[in-house]
C-alpha cells in the first residue's frame, strides 16, 4: 500500500525525473514528505517564487526533451507559477505543473485559496485535470508525461486534492512512457525531392521543439549535401552552427532587413520544424497569410499546427527526429544553382554580425563578439524580454543544440532562473544568464536559490535605467512623452553580494573582461553589473533618433 503521494513521486522516478523544482505549500506536504524518502533518487530544488520555479522548470524541459516538473502550492502559487506555463505553451516545451489543491469536501466552497485549475489553465495548457482518487495516480501521470511529450510538446497541469495525497491503494505503477512520434510518409519524401529539384532559391527555416544532436546532425548533413542555405525561427539559434557556411542568419525581432529580402525573394521555403509565428514571420507579412507567395514545405509534428495560419503546398506531419532521418539521405542529382545565392547570403550575415559603435561608454556588440571568441562551444547563454537581448541574438554565435535558452512568450524574468536550472543540469557547462535591469528583478530573488545550491552561473545585468523595449515604442509614439518607463534601480553588484554571490561592475567596455574573468573564477554564481547608455537603445538606432523621427 502506498499513499497518493508516495504513487505520485513513484512515477515520477520510473518516468526519468530526477529533479524538480517549487515552492513548498501546506497543500502538498504529503508529497514533500515522500520526495524525502527517495532523496536518494529525487532532488526538489526549493525556489523562492512560483514564477521562478515554474520558469526553471520549463528550462529543464527544453534542454531535455521531457518534460520539466513543478510543484506549486494553490491560490497564489498556482497563479504565480501560470508565466511558467504560458511560456512552456508557447515554446512548445514538455511540462507538467502539479499543484497543491484543496482537500474533496470543500470543493466548489470557495475554500481558503481555492481555485478549479481545469477552466484556470486549460486556455494555455495541453490539458488540466484534477486526480480525485489515489489508485488513478498512475493512470493519469502516465497520460500527463504522454500529452506533453506527443505531437506538440507543451505543458500539463495535475491538481492533487489534499486528502488523495494521503489516502492509500495498492494499484500497480504505470510503464514508462514513450512518446508516439509521427514519421513522414515516403510520397512526402519524393514530393519534397521534386520540388527541390524545381527549386532555384531555397532557403530552410529552422526551429521548434523536440531537436536532440542526432536530429540537428542529420538536418545539417542534409543542408549540405543540396548545399541549402538556412536561417532560424525566433530564439532558435542554436539548431544549426552559426559559423557553418550555409547559416545565414535568424528571424524576429530586429533581424536583418537583408535578410527578410532574402526570405521573400527565395522560391521555395523548407520550415523545417518551425510555428509560422508572429515573430518570426515579422507579424504575419515575411511569409504571407493565408497562401505564402513562396512554395512552401511545412515540417511538424502537429497535424493541428499545419495549415493553421499559412497554407503549405506540403505539409508533413512528422517530428523533427524521423524527418531528419529521412532528409539525411536527400540529394539533388545536379550542381545546385543556387550556390551564388547562398553565399551572398552568407556574406551579409557575417557584414550584419561586426560590431557596431553605438552611443555610450558600453558597447555590448564589442562584449558579445569577445564572448563568442572566448566561450566554449557548448556554453548555455539565457536571456528573458527586453531590447538588451536584440545584442545578445545579433552578435553571439551559437556553435551547438541546447546553447539557446529564450523564451517565444516574450516574457520578462525567464533568463535567471533559466541558467539556473541549465547550471543544475549540466553543471561542467559555462551558463550565461542575460537580463535587463527591469528583467532582473522580476526574478533576481532567485539568487538565492543559485547560491544554495551551488549553481555557479555568471548573469550580465544590462542597466539602462529604464523598460527599454517599451521606451522605444513610448519615443516612436509619444515622441519626448516619456511616462513609466524610467527605473531607479540598486547596486546590482552589491545585491549580488549580500546573497553570498560574487558581484562586479562595469561602466566601460573595457572593463568587462577582467570583470569576466574573476566571475569564472570566483567559484561561486556571479553577477556582472553593466551599466549601459539608454540612447543605444537598439543596435540600429538612438533614442534621439526614433524621437526626431517620430516628429517628422
Amino acid at each position: 500500500m502506498r499513499t497518493g503521494a508516495e504513487l505520485l513521486v513513484d512515477q515520477l522516478i520510473l518516468n526519468g525525473v530526477d529533479t524538480a523544482f517549487g515552492v513548498p505549500g501546506e497543500s502538498y506536504l504529503a508529497v514533500l514528505d515522500a520526495m524525502h524518502d527517495r532523496r536518494d533518487r529525487f532532488r526538489f530544488v526549493a525556489c523562492r517564487q512560483e514564477g521562478g520555479a515554474a520558469f526553471m522548470a520549463e528550462a529543464w524541459g527544453k534542454l531535455s526533451n521531457a518534460p520539466g516538473v513543478c510543484f506549486v502550492t494553490r491560490g497564489p502559487g498556482a497563479t504565480n507559477a501560470s508565466i511558467g506555463v504560458h511560456t512552456a505553451m508557447q515554446d512548445s516545451t514538455p511540462m507538467i505543473l502539479f499543484i497543491g489543491q484543496v482537500g474533496s469536501v470543500d470543493v466548489e466552497r470557495e475554500a481558503f485559496q481555492e481555485i478549479d485549475y481545469r477552466r484556470f489553465f486549460s486556455p494555455i495548457c495541453k490539458w488540466a485535470a484534477q486526480i480525485d482518487r489515489a489508485d488513478r495516480v498512475p493512470e493519469f501521470v502516465q497520460r500527463a508525461f504522454a500529452v506533453a511529450m506527443s505531437g506538440r510538446p507543451g505543458p500539463v497541469v495535475l491538481a492533487l486534492p489534499e486528502d488523495m495525497l494521503v489516502a492509500t491503494s495498492d494499484v500497480l505503477d504505470a510503464r514508462t512512457v514513450v512518446a508516439a512520434r509521427a514519421a513522414p510518409a515516403p510520397s512526402d519524401v519524393a514530393r519534397l525531392a521534386g520540388m527541390l529539384a524545381e527549386a532555384e532559391r531555397p532557403l530552410a527555416i529552422l526551429g521548434g521543439p523536440g531537436w536532440s544532436v542526432e536530429a540537428a546532425r542529420h538536418i545539417r548533413t542534409f543542408l549540405e549535401r543540396c548545399e541549402i542555405p538556412a536561417v532560424t525561427a525566433f530564439r532558435a539559434k542554436d539548431r544549426l552552427d552559426n559559423a557553418h557556411t550555409l547559416y545565414v542568419g535568424d528571424l524576429g525581432i530586429g533581424a536583418d532587413p537583408a535578410l527578410v529580402k532574402r526570405v521573400a525573394e527565395a522560391d521555395l521555403l523548407l520550415v523545417l520544424g518551425a510555428r509560422l509565428d508572429e515573430m518570426t514571420t515579422g507579424a504575419y507579412e515575411r511569409i504571407a497569410v493565408p497562401t505564402a507567395i513562396q512554395k512552401l514545405v511545412h515540417v511538424f509534428p502537429d497535424a493541428g499546427e499545419l495549415n493553421r495560419v499559412t497554407a503549405a503546398d506540403l505539409a508533413i506531419c512528422a517530428h523533427i527526429e524521423t524527418f531528419a532521418e529521412v532528409a539525411e539521405r536527400l540529394s539533388i542529382s545536379a550542381a545546385p544553382r543556387w550556390s551564388g545565392w547562398a553565399k551572398q547570403a552568407r556574406q551579409a550575415y557575417e557584414r550584419f554580425i561586426a560590431p557596431v559603435s553605438p552611443p555610450g561608454a558600453v558597447n555590448p556588440s564589442a562584449i558579445f563578439a569577445g564572448l563568442r571568441e572566448r566561450l566554449p562551444q557548448d556554453a548555455i547563454l539565457t536571456n528573458g524580454a527586453g531590447n538588451y537581448a536584440g545584442w545578445l541574438h545579433r552578435f553571439h554565435l551559437h556553435r551547438q543544440l541546447h546553447t539557446q535558452l529564450a523564451p517565444l512568450s516574450g516574457a520578462m524574468g525567464y533568463g535567471f532562473p533559466a541558467a539556473i536550472a541549465a547550471k543544475l543540469k549540466h553543471p561542467e557547462r559555462v551558463v550565461i544568464a542575460n537580463s535587463g535591469d527591469g528583467c532582473f528583478l522580476m526574478n533576481g530573488q532567485e539568487m538565492a536559490t543559485a547560491v544554495q545550491y551551488g549553481a555557479n552561473i555568471i548573469s550580465l545585468v544590462w542597466d539602462n535605467g529604464s523598460y527599454g523595449t517599451i521606451r522605444m515604442h513610448q519615443e516612436r509614439n509619444y515622441p519626448g512623452r516619456v511616462s513609466g518607463t524610467d527605473l531607479v534601480n540598486p547596486d546590482f553588484a552589491a545585491l549580488a553580494r549580500s546573497y553570498g554571490a560574487a558581484g562586479f561592475t562595469v561602466e566601460k567596455t573595457a572593463d568587462f573582461e577582467g570583470a569576466f574573468e574573476a566571475a569564472l573564477a570566483s567559484g561561486k554564481p556571479a553577477l556582472i553589473h553593466i551599466k549601459t547608455d539608454v540612447e543605444a537603445i537598439t543596435p540600429t538606432t538612438t533614442i534621439s533618433a526614433l524621437r526626431a523621427a517620430a516628429k517628422g
